[in-house]
């Protein structure tokens, strides 16, 4: 039986792992075993920031719409009740955009969900 070494697949490991690796600093761009524990750890993070990203994305929203609404005399919560309730399927990310950037259609938005206070 052939004795087998793990020669060209672990060089091929250690190489990708140093890749990625690039750019961090100190030993954990150049040392394998550093930039291993490295990667390991900036994996954690991507994957918790992905999910952070996204709520931190809605919030910016909803103080945005907020601000839309204050503006019109409308408070946030009976706006996104009243959309709800005339059934008016607009996400936050596109109402916010509409109160920044386009503030005409903002207003038929805040007329059709008939917001009365």
């Amino acid at each position: 039986m052939v004795r087998v070494k793990k020669n060209a697949s672990a060089k091929k490991k250690r190489k990708k792992a140093l890749k990625e690796a690039k750019g961090f600093r100190w030993g954990r761009k150049s040392k394998y075993k550093k930039a291993k524990e490295a990667l390991i750890r900036a994996g954690r993070h991507s994957f918790r920031d992905r999910k952070n990203k996204k709520r931190n994305f809605r919030r910016l929203w909803q103080t945005q719409i907020n601000a839309a609404c204050k503006q019109r005399g409308v408070k946030y919560s009976r706006f996104i009740n009243s959309l709800k309730k005339e059934n008016i399927k607009l996400d936050r990310k596109i109402l916010s955009t509409l109160g920044k950037e386009r503030p005409d259609l903002f207003d038929k938005v805040v007329e059709e969900s008939k917001v009365k206070e």
